[in-house]
């Protein structure tokens, strides 16, 4: 499963890379990493049919990560290919970022620091679907 972790900060992608060895070098997940919106919008572009989930932060210098996920539900609605699930993150857990996140597409919503324990099984979940 290709996962695109959109973040500004660069110590995240170390972070995933160390708490999902396993499952990279069994090849199960593969982490693409972006540092912006805009990167991440680049990125799709190119690779859209690629992305299964994107994980992204709310809280980015630029394009916030609520305008990155209503650009992706716009462009990316309907198949094909079919739309990546998104799950935003953020190190703020309060219910109106949570409530416009949902509406404006959001899978689902994880606060930092994030539970890797818990992250680790709705990956597994997705990817059962995916098949």
């Amino acid at each position: 499963m290709k996962i695109l972790v959109v973040d500004d900060e660069a110590d995240v992608r170390a972070l995933f890379e160390q708490r999902f060895r396993r499952e990279i070098r069994a090849g199960e997940f593969s982490f693409t990493f972006a540092y912006s919106g805009e990167e991440a919008l680049e990125f799709l572009q190119a690779h859209a049919s690629e992305v299964v989930l994107i994980l992204s932060d709310i809280n980015m210098p630029g394009m916030s990560g609520l305008e990155l996920l209503r650009r992706i539900r716009q462009q990316y609605s309907a198949p094909p290919p079919s739309p990546p699930q998104v799950m935003m993150i953020t190190a703020y857990g309060d219910t109106e970022s949570r409530q416009q996140a949902l509406q404006l597409g959001a899978n689902d919503f994880l606060t930092k620091p994030v539970d890797f324990a818990a992250l680790r099984e709705k990956l597994t979940t997705i990817g059962i679907h995916e098949n």
